[in-house]
């Protein structure tokens, strides 16, 4: 089979736990984008947190945000399609959250949102901090978490941590209940919520279609349960040895961790 896209998620699949690409990746995947390949990142990140990685691979394809919420372009510095969060749902969310006493990230236009600092919070601070300037994500600290919804003109989504998982997952569960928003799990102890219907093999699709191309011409790495919608309808779905047994088994082909050169050694053997 001849692929003609590479469609990689980011955090526990191209990057490191050092959040670095190996560069391995970096030869295998500039090889594929001579050889007429396109190469796409689709992630949970918001569009402003990628700078680094996309400037890296000097790609010049739109990337797939927040689990499929929007498709943004780089080069106009623009959303083209985008199902944003319902604002009244999204009040919903953050009366529930106070409730539980849960915190996180908002996700909205061009910044993430954040009112009570939680470890996650801070740790994507302390990485934001130790990039140049003109690739530092937007984070803004703000008083009131709703009357900054309210302000917002598209809302993203809510990327959710806590220490305590089985409290997530039963907050997770009553948000899909109650709201009928997706909750996806996009790290061991962090959930995010959206709104209904996305995803990234969604949102994939619909960009490769685009294309004039088909999902049976895509290779698309994962490790997470966020990243299944695309390895299951894609040519070949590709988990990593870190992924949880759960994804691996869903996947079509599994590779070495996101610190081994498996990334690298699938698009030589598979695509070029």
């Amino acid at each position: 089979m001849s692929y003609r896209v590479i469609a990689l998620d980011l955090d526990g699949t191209l990057l490191t736990p050092a959040k670095t690409i190996l560069p391995q990746s970096i030869e295998a995947l500039k090889r594929a984008r001579e050889a007429g390949v396109k190469v796409a990142i689709v992630t949970g990140r918001h569009h402003c947190a990628i700078h680094p990685f996309y400037q890296a691979l000097e790609l010049d394809t739109p990337a797939i945000c927040c689990n499929g919420t929007y498709l943004y372009d780089y080069q106009a510095k623009k959303v083209l399609a985008a199902d944003p969060m319902d604002k009244q749902q999204a009040l919903r969310v953050i009366d529930m959250l106070d409730e539980q006493k849960i915190h996180g990230l908002l996700y909205v236009d061009d910044a993430m949102l954040y009112q009570t600092p939680t470890g996650h919070v801070t740790r994507t601070l302390n990485w934001a901090e130790s990039l140049p300037p003109h690739q530092r994500p937007l984070f803004k600290h703000v008083p009131d978490l709703a009357q900054a919804a309210r302000e917002a003109e598209s809302i993203w989504k809510f990327a959710l941590s806590h220490e305590d998982t089985v409290a997530l997952e039963l907050f997770a569960e009553k948000v899909e209940a109650e709201l009928g928003l997706a909750c996806e799990w996009s790290w061991h102890d962090q959930v995010d919520i959206a709104r209904g219907g996305n995803s990234k093999g969604k949102r994939l699709a619909q960009w490769v279609e685009s294309l004039g191309l088909s999902m049976s011409e895509v290779i698309a790495f994962g490790d997470n349960y966020n990243d299944l919608s695309m390895l299951e309808t894609v040519g070949l779905g590709v988990a990593m040895g870190n992924a949880d047994e759960a994804i691996k088994i869903r996947a079509k082909k599994v590779i070495g961790t996101n610190l081994e050169t498996g990334i690298a050694d699938t698009i030589y053997q598979e695509v070029l």
